[in-house]
């Protein structure tokens, strides 16, 4: 297998240099070239013509967000965002990047090389699995579907889960939820603190109330919760015959915390046959086997179909363990979840 080719836009030399060090010790990976700002990169895309392309969203010149929404369109090329805590990295991912990592602070070496072989490795070797037009796709869907909820029960909820490719994904469904809608929980994948700053973007954006679930938090019609970043499991649990979250830390399930597998067991458990649960695009196995138990337990099950996902890992692992009811490109989710809420 031919090595991964990467092309690094970064502005600072030290960062860029501990990039290209770390990075070129894998055998996997070959960095072709390095660029300081989008003009640079710009020519070096068209010599080398890398498999994927790292990218910090503060540059000189132009702004990394500015040099996505220009080059995606006419050169479809895998970017993985490094990006300091902003909120401005889900604008570089509503712009086209298959992902995105936290970048960590410059002063502490130790830390940027653990981040480099633990993070942005896997990050990058993901995104050259990406389907690019898939992510042109999902960025372009503008539309907003009317639908409505003509059974209006208080014990029924809805789980979402995704990881590559899923912040678009999400909102791809959500934004076509009114405030009718079941209690929402949902697990996307993502490092500590940008999960509140995604909650509040889905807030402003969509007509359902979005935040950032802490314990003790209850699920309600017309609400999301989402399960916070770091080292905590979020969990469906009933309180006084009310549907709540626990949030509490655990050790890492498929490799991540929070998990899709543990609370959708967690919603199979507690829900039952009153649930709905969907699995989104994302690499490797997370929440197949819990979407499986949801099923046993008959609740309703939904999985993106591979034509529209970034990466088409989740949904297909859960698929082929037969726990997917539902085959749906993505723009139909909403209305398929409703038509199964309106029969439940």
């Amino acid at each position: 297998m031919q090595p991964i080719k990467v092309l690094i836009v970064e502005d600072s030399i030290v960062f860029r240099e501990l990039l290209v060090q770390n990075l070129s010790k894998d055998p996997a990976i070959r960095v072709v070239a390095t660029a300081k700002d989008p003009f640079e990169a710009r020519d070096l895309i068209l010599q080398h013509k890398p498999d994927v392309m790292t990218l910090d969203v503060e540059l000189p010149r132009m702004s990394g967000i500015e040099f996505l929404r220009k080059l995606i369109p006419q050169y479809p090329l895998p970017v993985v965002v490094i990006s300091a805590l902003s909120d401005k990295v889900f604008d570089a991912m509503n712009a086209g990047a298959v992902d995105f990592v936290a970048k960590p602070a410059v002063s502490n070496r130790q830390q940027l090389e653990d981040f480099i072989k633990n993070e942005l490795l896997t990050k990058i070797k993901i995104a050259s699995t990406a389907r690019i037009s898939n992510i042109k796709k999902t960025v372009m869907m503008q539309h907003e579907q009317q639908q409505s909820l003509s059974v209006k029960r208080s014990n029924l909820i809805v789980a979402i889960g995704a990881s590559t490719g899923g912040t678009e994904a999400i909102y791809s469904v959500v934004k076509d939820f009114g405030t009718d809608i079941p209690g929402i929980v949902c697990v996307q994948h993502m490092p500590p603190k940008f999960t509140e700053m995604y909650a509040k973007r889905l807030n402003d954006q969509c007509r359902i109330q979005v935040k950032e679930a802490e314990t003790g938090d209850r699920v309600l019609p017309g609400h999301m919760l989402i399960a916070p970043g770091g080292d905590r499991h979020m969990r469906l649990v009933k309180v006084n015959g009310s549907y709540q979250v626990e949030v509490k830390a655990g050790p890492r399930v498929n490799g991540h915390c929070p998990s899709v597998e543990v609370l959708f067991e967690s919603v199979a458990k507690v829900a039952g046959k009153d649930a709905v649960g969907i699995i989104l695009t994302g690499m490797g196995g997370d929440g197949g086997k819990g979407l499986l138990s949801m099923r046993q337990a008959g609740a309703k099950t939904i999985g993106q179909d591979e034509s529209t996902c970034v990466v088409y890992g989740m949904p297909k692992v859960a698929y082929d363990y037969g726990a997917v009811m539902y085959q749906e490109k993505l723009n139909d989710i909403a209305g398929r979840t409703y038509a199964l809420l309106n029969n439940m």
